[in-house]
């Protein structure tokens, strides 16, 4: 029976690893079998957050993984670079319009046509980053080179990015400038108070005067309205009063105004050019006149001569 045991131990021993064989081959993708194209990229700056296996995108399509990160320093220059070697799934990636099925051919000329490689963050919580490319136009293409590999041009991340933008803003003098424009408007702020203080009270002033004045107009007005309530009572107890000597003189210049009407027609009818009565009133005149002429010849003849014209008459 004691020769049997190492065999059972051996039996689950292979068991064990052909298990944790097919869960790595599960959970790995199958990625042991799967042919990718290496690729460098060389970051100038930190990549502290991105680690082998690293996930490389393609506006957000996963097209491989990191594979290898190495770092690169001249002594002599002091210069540092980090390469990483990526490892892209050609089955993933489907090239389009070209000749050449050579991936390396068709990466170069993606390379010529603007393909760049970025930094990106995969969480601000964990701070893990993966490399994304895409294709960004108006950049001068690369030098060419004989290293064997396609080399994918970096831009700088946007976090990177902000801080060259902080690194070239001059802070001592933008504290410098900040605190003199903040000493001016302390200054300003200074004397718009001392000249809106006499103003304040000034105004507090006119508006009591306002009030008052307000309130002797709201009196008078009252006063007024009563006046004339009393005023309009007056009248139409009045009118009610006079009614009847009112309703008598009324009538009295109803029959004013008929006579007048009469006598007017009258008038009418006596100047008339055919009527009887305007030819007896013509002749009347007429003899009026002779009368008075003679009247005013006789009067001549006896201022000259007033005994010859006595005798004479």
């Amino acid at each position: 029976m004691a020769p049997t045991k190492p065999i059972v131990v051996g039996t689950f021993v292979l068991g064990a690893v052909a298990i944790a064989v097919v869960a790595i081959l599960i959970f790995g993708g199958m990625r042991f079998f799967t042919r990718t194209t290496r690729v460098l990229v060389l970051f100038p700056d930190s990549v502290a957050g991105l680690s082998v296996g690293s996930p490389v995108t393609f506006r957000g399509v996963q097209i491989g993984r990191v594979q290898e990160i190495q770092v690169q320093f001249d002594v002599r220059t002091q210069k540092n670079s980090i390469p990483v070697y990526l490892g892209l799934e050609p089955a993933r990636i489907m090239f389009i319009d070209y000749s050449a099925r050579d991936p390396h051919g068709d990466l170069e000329e993606a390379v010529h046509s603007g393909l760049r490689a970025q930094l990106i963050s995969q969480s601000y919580v964990t701070g893990e980053l993966s490399v994304n490319l895409d294709f960004h136009l108006n950049l001068p293409a690369p030098p060419l080179r004989t290293s064997g590999i396609v080399e994918i041009p970096t831009i700088p991340s946007d976090l990177e990015d902000l801080k060259n933008q902080f690194r070239k803003l001059d802070l001592p003098a933008l504290g410098l400038q900040t605190r003199q424009t903040l000493v001016s408007l302390q200054r300003t702020l200074d004397q718009v108070s001392a000249a809106v203080g006499p103003l304040t009270a000034h105004m507090a002033v006119t508006l009591t005067t306002a009030t008052h004045a307000i309130n002797r107009i709201q009196t008078d007005a009252s006063r007024t309205m009563n006046s004339i309530d009393g005023l309009a009572l007056d009248g139409r107890a009045q009118l009610a009063s006079k009614g009847e000597e009112l309703d008598t003189l009324l009538q009295t210049a109803q029959r004013t105004t008929t006579e007048a009407q009469v006598l007017l027609g009258s008038l009418d009818d006596m100047t008339d050019a055919h009527s009887e009565m305007r030819g007896d009133l013509e002749a009347s005149v007429r003899d009026l006149a002779a009368t008075s002429s003679n009247l005013r010849g006789f009067t001549q003849d006896l201022k000259r001569s007033p005994v010859r014209t006595l005798l004479r008459n």
